[in-house]
């Protein structure tokens, strides 16, 4: 085994002994007369440390679940996600660079011997690092300002590695978030692997995003100039990125990155016929022009006929009310399986808070919200948590799932507030039929 993956599998494997010994800790001051609420609290937030400690210090898998936890932040209590936001944002958009021998080595093997005559110039500095890939600035032959990912050697080994590892160790992720089973998160990172480490169909993707988008007044995606296996080079896209809005935006901000999301979002599969399924921060950019800027198509779903027709009629349904409509749906989907009997009330009552954004003209995102519906969904105590166990995601609506929920987490660490009614009316099939 490399010297690399030893180093990862090591440092993975320190969680479980962690968490151990501050289980036995845990015992002692009960015994010496702390409640137990004081020393689970202690507990908890020293678990979410040395996890975030670990996944700070990886790239790989590790990293690619890192950000896409960090998408969930929200509904994290304050007390606990405050200390590590900042870990979170360096997550997001960070990570150690690969040697300048070894970027040109790549390039040289990806674009000839001579590539160096494809570029005017050539930044040897990375800009910016991701769980399998690092970004160049640099000027095309044309003169054009482009952006150059290159794939770190031997990503694929350590994405698998990783993944394999975190899946093992998946119920400490409950220190970070409570009720969220984390294994089906895993087992869909480690199915979309291959296609993220193929930047040839990664090119095609952004090429198609780009099409479907271009002159738009609200989103832009950049052109595609160059690509090959492990290297893309696309048009450079200046913009302040998400993370800084999230940071210290503006209420203006806020508001603007937050609607475009969602235009973006439900209007993507309609137009391209995919969707954007890596919703974390460091991929948006609001540009000068106030437009959504998106990058990094790694993670995409092939959704040739738009978002699924029942999704937009169950929320319609929900809002009027149509409880057995919407319980007969759900068992035709796939949402309830025959031999699961529920109460058609009780389910659209579970339902029901989760469609608030939609409900009104006007809807302010924020992590009060999100984090109330983390507990009432994720307390096994609630009758909602008992509820949802009975209830199913079909294989079909993962992704679909999945990339909502993120992009919804997101919208509320940007604590932004706009007419998202509006934008499924427009674009969401059968909501407005």
């Amino acid at each position: 085994m490399p010297r690399g993956s030893v180093s990862r599998t090591a440092k993975l494997a320190s969680l479980p002994l962690g968490a151990a010994g501050r289980a036995t800790l845990g015992i002692g001051k009960r015994m010496s007369g702390r409640s137990s609420a004081e020393v689970s609290a202690e507990l908890q937030q020293r678990t979410a440390e040395q996890l975030f400690a670990v996944l700070g210090q990886l790239k790989g898998g590790a990293m690619k679940l890192g950000q896409t936890l960090s998408v969930f932040e929200a509904a994290v209590p304050e007390e606990m996600a405050g200390p590590y936001r900042e870990a979170l944002v360096k997550l997001q958009e960070a990570a150690p660079p690969m040697p300048v021998r070894t970027v040109h080595g790549v390039l040289a093997q990806q674009l000839g011997s001579s590539w160096r005559q494809r570029f005017r110039e050539f930044d040897d500095a990375p800009s910016a690092a991701a769980s399998i890939g690092q970004v160049h600035r640099a000027t095309w032959r044309d003169g054009r300002d482009v952006a150059v990912k290159i794939q770190y050697p031997g990503a694929a080994t350590a994405l698998i590695a990783d993944l394999n590892q975190l899946g093992r160790f998946a119920r400490l992720f409950a220190a970070f978030m409570p009720g969220m089973d984390i294994k089906p998160l895993v087992e869909e990172l480690k199915a979309r692997v291959i296609e993220e480490l193929d930047y040839g169909m990664e090119a095609d993707s952004q090429r198609a995003f780009a099409a479907a988008f271009a002159g738009d007044e609200q989103i832009v995606v950049p052109r595609i100039v160059a690509s090959a296996p492990k290297v893309i080079v696309s048009e450079w896209l200046d913009g302040l990125p998400l993370a800084k809005i999230i940071a210290s935006g503006t209420r203006e901000q806020r508001d603007r990155a937050g609607l475009l999301m969602g235009v973006f979002h439900f209007s993507a599969p309609q137009r391209a016929g995919l969707l954007h399924a890596d919703p974390h921060p460091g991929n948006f950019r609001l540009t000068a022009d106030d437009r959504l800027g998106v990058i990094d198509f790694g993670a995409t779903a092939r959704l040739p006929e738009g978002l699924p027709e029942p999704i937009g009629r169950l929320l319609r349904w929900s809002l009027a009310g149509r409880a057995e409509s919407v319980l007969a749906d759900l068992r035709t989907e796939g949402f309830v399986r025959p031999e699961v009997q529920v109460d058609a009330e009780a389910v659209l009552d579970y339902l029901r808070p989760l469609m608030e954004p939609v409900a009104t003209r006007h809807f302010h995102f924020t992590r009060a919200w999100m984090q109330a519906q983390a507990l009432r969904l994720g307390d096994p105590r609630t009758e909602a948590s008992k509820l949802g166990r009975q209830l199913n995601l079909p294989p079909n609506y993962l992704m679909i799932h999945r990339v909502t929920m993120g992009s919804i987490g997101v919208l509320c660490q940007l604590d932004a507030a706009g007419d998202y009614r509006g934008v499924i009316e427009e674009w969401l099939p059968g909501f407005a039929d």
